[in-house]
């Protein structure tokens, strides 16, 4: 069994003993953060042309990519950034196979090291369906740094079409989904809410 293979809510709930939260807002107090010309040039540039591929693959490359670096930019490159990367942590629980994208607070580059923070699972024009997938990465993530003996609190979860971005929280047992979802047109508060995070970890200001 695979990450893949949880297919539905109800299905990872009942697997991990979990609690899940999915009438609130979380993130009604961040702080947008504007998105540098750099970024701003990609999105007008390649946003058309992933909407008329229209494939996962092509929105993954072109939209969501460019946005997580951004973010790994804006606190001077010490965010670690893997895509497509297997992570192994419990196969025996079916903790185990590719994470779309995977950020950490490590600036290393060539293995996901603790503390894992947060898990981008990018899916095409189905929302519901990446749920369960990106919960079970989560999970993984949680007991990866448990094992680094790390006490990272909270792991945060984003299941995106590039379009529309869903976010998630997991601290101990509990799952909060995001009531609200959020659209490209708002990339500031995607931005703010994926800087948030790291902003508690990295002290210092975000580079301008």
């Amino acid at each position: 069994m695979a990450y893949s293979n949880f297919t539905s809510l109800r299905q990872v709930e009942a697997a991990f003993g979990l609690t899940l939260d999915e009438a609130n807002r979380l993130f009604t107090e961040i702080i947008p953060i504007e998105p540098s010309a750099y970024l701003k040039t990609t999105l007008n540039e390649y946003l058309p042309l992933a909407n008329a591929v229209n494939t996962e693959k092509a929105r993954s490359e072109l939209i969501i990519a460019p946005i997580l670096l951004e973010i790994r930019r804006l606190f001077n490159f010490r965010i670690g950034f893997f895509s497509g990367t297997e992570f192994n942590v419990e196969p025996e629980a079916g903790l185990s196979g590719y994470c779309d994208y995977i950020l950490t607070a490590s600036s290393e580059l060539y293995e996901v090291r603790t503390p894992v923070i947060t898990l981008v699972e990018a899916k095409n024009e189905n929302i519901k369906g990446g749920l369960g997938q990106c919960i079970a990465e989560m999970i993984a993530a949680q007991r990866f740094n448990q094992q680094q003996n790390n006490d990272t609190k909270t792991i945060y979860g984003v299941v995106t079409t590039g379009v529309i971005w869903k976010f998630l929280k997991l601290s101990n047992q509990l799952v909060h989904i995001d009531l609200d979802e959020y659209y490209i047109k708002e990339i500031e508060k995607i931005l703010g809410i994926l800087a948030s995070p790291f902003q508690s970890i990295f002290t210092v200001g975000l580079q301008s």
